[in-house]
């Protein structure tokens, strides 16, 4: 994926499910229309959960990628 600006990074390492998704939402509730939020979470169900919530909300995901443990994804609030 091409070269993305982030907005806001958020940090939800050693938080569980639900925690990374909460972290997320409030991040897109707090943010404008066109910001970037990335989340880092190492909790494996964020790779599904995340996605699966972006495109439900009719967010988009500008880019994910896996380092290691850590799952990386940046969602451009839509709406």
């Amino acid at each position: 994926m091409s070269q993305v600006e982030i907005t806001k990074q958020l940090d939800a390492r050693g938080t569980y499910c639900p925690g990374p998704l909460m972290e997320l939402v409030k991040g897109i509730k707090r943010g404008q229309v066109g910001d970037v939020i990335e989340l880092i979470s190492d909790d494996k169900g964020s790779r599904v959960d995340i996605p699966e919530w972006v495109n439900k909300m009719g967010h988009e995901i500008a880019n994910e990628r896996l380092e290691g443990e850590d799952y990386y994804i940046a969602v451009r609030k839509v709406k």
